[in-house]
């Protein structure tokens, strides 16, 4: 029995994947200032690496940073409505670029809509 991981073509997968992520996220004007230059590539990797190992692959990302506690990690930074339409926005992006087996692309999409809405803590959104 194969994993997602495998069956959407492993590594490479989710390199492409996040790397099309966030070339939408670098020009984005309400997610590019939540990420310092600095760290961009080491934000891509950080994805990369909990998005292979939630799906199957290696468990890289717990063995470098320990228990992934999204809400917590992100807590720093203002969520709301308006910052996770964006990042939905790059994140489907994304995956509307990538080859892969529609049933592969509707539980991705499901996920990715779930862990947008998951990270929301902020009732601010000025554009309401």
């Amino acid at each position: 029995m194969s994993t997602f991981y495998e069956e959407v073509g492993g590594e490479a997968f989710f390199n492409d994947f996040v790397s099309q992520f966030y070339a939408r996220v670098a020009t984005d004007p309400i997610l590019r200032p939540m990420y310092p230059e600095k760290d961009m590539q080491g934000a891509a990797l950080r994805l990369k690496m909990f998005l292979a190992q939630y799906w199957g692959g290696p468990s890289t990302y717990s063995e470098e940073r320990g228990h992934p506690r999204l809400r917590m990690r992100h807590a720093g930074f203002k969520i709301d409505i308006a910052a996770r339409d964006a990042w939905l926005a790059c994140a489907m992006g994304a995956l509307d670029g990538m080859q892969m087996p529609d049933t592969n692309r509707a539980q991705l999409r499901e996920y990715l809509e779930m862990a947008a809405h998951g990270m929301i803590n902020s009732s601010e959104n000025h554009s309401l």
